[in-house]
C-alpha cells in the first residue's frame, strides 16, 4: 500500500464504457454531463472539477463540478471540434470553504475567537501564494485584515464571507493532496452523428422513364425531391459491379434470367470489386459530381459497405485464403438456414492472413473517403469479427474524425451493443418490431435512461428493403404515418427506404417480412406523383425536426403517463424549446385518455396554465397542470407533435 495524504474518494464516473476500455461518445454542439461520486472523510467540504483535453494533450480545460445529492457531483462540458479527447475528475478537501462554513456558523452564534480568524489567515495566504498578481495582492490584504485586532472580529469575519472572496479563493485553490482519476476516453463526432434524417434510394431505379437502368445523373435529378422532403443524408445501396455466377432472379429466385440485374449486395465481377463502380451507373467522375451536387442540395451521400463477395469478385482468385472452403473444395456461400445466398461468398475472419484481409477491408473505406464520402452504412457487421471492427474503425476515425458509420445489425441485443462499443457511430434498432406501448417504453427506456446512452446512438427505421413488418403490411396509411412520427421524434437519427415508404408499398411475399417484387433483385420505376404519397407529410415532419433543437438530441428524453394503453406520450427539451409527442398506437380506432405530465421535464410549474400547439395539425389547446384530456383519431392524424408555450399573460380563461 502506498502511504498518502489524500482524503477524497472518487467513484462511479459517467460517461464510462466498459470501465474505460472504450471511449464514450459525444458530438459537437452537445452538452455532455460528467458525473462522479466525490466524497471525503469527516465533515470537511470537498470540491471537484472536471478537466478535458485532446487525447495525449498537455493542457487541461476545466469546469467546476456542482454537488447534486448524496455525494454525487456533476458538470456539463461542450467540445467544439470532432476528435479523440479524454476527461478526468479532480477532487480535494475544500479547506477555505470548510473554514468559511464554520466561520459563518460562529458568526451567527457570536462565538468567534481570534484563533478562528488566524486559521483563516493562514489558509488565505496559502491560496495567495499560487494566485496571479492581482488576486495575490487582494488575498494578502485579506489575510492581514483577518489578524488585525484593531478591527472588530465580526466585521473581519463578514469581510471573509463575501461572495467575491469565495470565488477568488476557489479560483486559486492549491488543491492540496487532491485525488485525480485516470483519464477516460471521449470520442466527439460531428453534429450529424447526433442528428440526421436518412433517405435510402436505389440508383438503378432512379431513371425518369421505365425500362432503363438508372445512373448517377438520374440520382442528381432526383435530389430536389429528396431535399424537399427535408432529408439530409442520401444513402445509396452498393454501387459496385454485380456478379454473374449464381446471380439471383426476382424475389430471390435461384436462377436469374438473362436481363435480370441481380442483387447489388453480390459484389464484384469482371469490372472490379469493392473499389469499382457498376458501369451502368456511371464513372468515378460521375460519382464525384453526384457528391458535389448533393452538397449543393444540402444533402450528404452515404455509401453502403458490404464486406462480402460474389463468386466473380477479383479477391476470390487473388486471395483464396480469405474464404472458407468446404470438404469438396468449393467455397462456402452465405446461408441463414433455411435461406441460401449462393451469389454471395462471406469472408473468413479465421483466415491465415488476417493482416492482409483486415488491411484490404480498411483500405476500402479509405478509397471512398478519398473520393469525398464521409458517411457509410455498413451491411451485416455482426457477421464480422469484433476485433476487426475495433481496429478498423479506430484507425479510420482517428485519421478522419468526421467519418460516420451506421451499423446495420438486426441481431441479438448484446451483439448490437458490442458493435456500438467497438466504434460504430450509429446503430439500427428494433424499432420496426416495437408496436405495443409497453414494449416501446421498455426498449427506449433502456436506450435513453441507462448507461447504453453513453455509446449507443439509435437510428430508427420503420422499414428497409429487407424488412416489411406485418404492422405496415396490414395497418394502412395510419400505420405508416404513426411509424413515421414515432421514428422521427423518438430518436434524433432516423431513416426510411424510399420511395417505397412514402408511396406506402405494403405487399409482401406470402408468409414473409419482405417486399413482393423486391427492389433488391429488380429495377423499379417509381411514379412519385401519386396522390396518396406521404411526401408532403414527410417534408412537414422533417421541417419540424430541423426547426426544433429539442428533437435533435436524445439525452433529454422523458416519458409521460397517459391512462390508456393505446396512447404513448414522451417529450424532449433543449433550453426553452420543448416538444411533447402523443401518439395513438391503434391504427383503427379513435383513442382518448388523460395525461399525467412530468411538468418539471417540460419546464412548467405545478399549477401553471400553458398552451400546446400541434405542429402537425395546426391546432392549439390550453392545458392546465399535469392532468389534461387528449383524443386522437388515427384516420385524421395518429399523432400530436406539440410545442409547449406559456399561456400569454392577461389572456381570458
Amino acid at each position: 500500500m502506498t502511504f498518502t495524504n489524500r482524503r477524497v474518494s472518487i467513484r462511479d464516473l459517467r460517461p464510462l464504457v466498459d470501465g474505460g476500455r472504450f471511449p464514450a461518445k459525444a458530438s459537437v454542439g452537445e452538452a455532455v454531463t460528467v458525473g462522479a461520486d466525490v466524497f471525503g472523510d469527516s465533515h470537511d467540504l470537498v470540491a471537484a472539477v472536471v478537466g478535458w483535453r485532446p487525447e495525449g494533450g498537455t493542457t487541461w480545460r476545466e469546469a467546476p463540478m456542482a454537488p447534486l445529492a448524496n455525494d454525487r457531483w456533476a458538470a456539463t462540458i461542450e467540445i467544439e471540434e470532432p476528435g479523440r479527447y479524454e476527461y478526468r475528475v479532480v477532487g480535494w478537501i475544500d479547506r477555505t470553504g470548510t473554514w468559511r462554513r464554520d466561520l459563518a456558523a460562529r458568526l451567527a452564534a457570536a462565538t468567534i475567537e481570534e484563533v478562528d480568524l488566524a486559521i483563516g489567515a493562514g489558509l488565505v495566504r496559502e491560496v495567495a501564494a499560487v494566485a496571479d498578481a492581482t488576486d495575490r495582492r487582494r488575498l494578502s490584504e485579506l489575510a492581514a485584515t483577518l489578524v488585525d485586532a484593531t478591527i472588530d472580529a465580526a466585521d473581519r469575519a463578514r469581510t471573509a464571507l463575501a461572495d467575491d472572496v469565495a470565488a477568488t479563493l476557489a479560483r486559486h485553490d492549491p488543491r492540496r493532496n487532491a485525488t485525480t482519476t485516470e483519464p477516460v476516453g471521449l470520442r466527439v463526432d460531428r453534429a450529424r452523428a447526433r442528428f440526421s434524417s436518412w433517405y435510402e434510394l436505389f440508383p438503378r431505379s432512379a431513371a425518369a422513364e421505365p425500362g432503363r437502368h438508372g445512373t448517377f445523373d438520374d440520382v442528381i435529378a432526383r435530389m430536389p425531391y429528396v431535399r424537399d422532403m427535408g432529408f439530409d443524408v442520401l444513402y445509396l445501396p452498393p454501387i459496385h459491379p454485380i456478379g454473374v455466377a449464381h446471380r439471383k432472379g426476382a424475389d430471390n429466385a435461384v436462377h436469374a434470367g438473362p436481363d435480370e440485374p441481380g442483387s447489388p449486395w453480390a459484389i464484384g465481377g469482371a469490372d472490379g470489386g469493392h473499389t469499382a463502380i457498376h458501369p451502368e451507373l456511371g464513372t468515378l467522375a460521375d460519382l464525384r459530381r453526384l457528391i458535389a451536387a448533393a452538397r449543393d442540395h444540402d444533402l450528404e451521400v452515404a455509401l453502403d459497405i458490404a464486406f462480402q463477395c460474389s463468386p466473380d469478385h477479383p479477391w476470390v482468385t487473388e486471395h483464396p485464403e480469405w474464404f472458407t472452403r468446404r470438404p469438396d473444395g468449393t467455397i462456402q456461400y452465405a446461408e441463414n438456414p433455411p435461406k441460401k445466398y449462393q451469389d454471395i461468398y462471406p469472408l473468413n475472419f479465421e483466415t491465415d492472413d488476417p493482416e492482409g484481409l483486415w488491411t484490404a477491408l480498411r483500405d476500402v473505406f479509405q478509397y471512398w473517403i478519398d473520393q469525398g464520402v464521409r458517411i457509410f452504412r455498413v451491411d451485416n457487421p455482426h457477421t464480422k469479427a469484433f476485433e476487426f471492427w475495433q481496429w478498423c474503425l479506430d484507425d479510420i476515425t482517428r485519421r478522419h474524425p468526421d467519418v460516420i458509420t451506421l451499423s446495420e445489425a438486426f441481431t441479438r441485443p448484446k451483439v448490437m451493443k458490442e458493435l456500438a462499443r467497438v466504434g460504430f457511430t450509429q446503430s439500427y434498432t428494433y424499432f420496426a418490431w416495437r408496436n405495443e406501448k409497453w414494449e416501446i417504453e421498455q426498449y427506449y427506456t433502456e436506450l435513453f435512461e441507462t448507461d447504453v446512452v453513453d455509446y449507443f446512438r439509435p437510428n430508427s427505421w420503420p422499414q428497409t428493403p429487407d424488412i416489411l413488418t406485418p404492422y405496415l403490411q396490414h395497418g394502412g396509411r395510419p400505420a405508416f404515418v404513426q411509424k413515421l412520427v414515432l421514428a422521427a421524434t423518438l430518436t434524433a437519427n432516423y431513416g426510411i427506404y424510399g420511395p417505397a415508404f412514402e408511396l406506402m408499398l405494403h405487399e409482401a411475399r406470402p408468409g414473409a417480412e419482405e417486399y413482393r417484387s423486391n427492389e433488391k433483385y429488380e429495377i423499379h420505376h417509381w411514379d412519385l406523383d401519386q396522390p396518396h404519397s406521404l411526401a408532403e407529410l414527410i417534408g412537414r415532419v422533417n421541417a419540424i425536426r430541423h426547426a426544433h433543437p429539442a428533437l435533435q438530441q436524445d439525452r433529454s428524453f422523458r416519458w409521460h403517463h397517459v391512462d390508456n394503453d393505446q396512447l404513448l406520450a414522451f417529450s424532449k427539451r433543449a433550453g426553452d424549446d420543448v416538444v411533447l409527442t402523443v401518439v395513438n398506437l391503434d391504427v383503427n380506432w379513435r383513442q382518448s385518455g388523460r395525461t399525467w405530465l412530468d411538468l418539471d421535464a417540460l419546464g412548467l410549474s405545478d399549477e401553471e396554465r400553458f398552451e400546446v400547439h400541434d405542429l402537425l395539425g395546426g391546432v392549439t389547446y390550453e392545458w392546465h397542470g399535469a392532468d389534461n384530456f387528449v383524443e386522437i383519431d388515427p384516420h385524421v392524424c395518429p399523432a400530436h407533435v406539440f410545442t409547449i408555450r406559456p399561456r400569454p399573460s392577461g389572456a381570458a380563461t
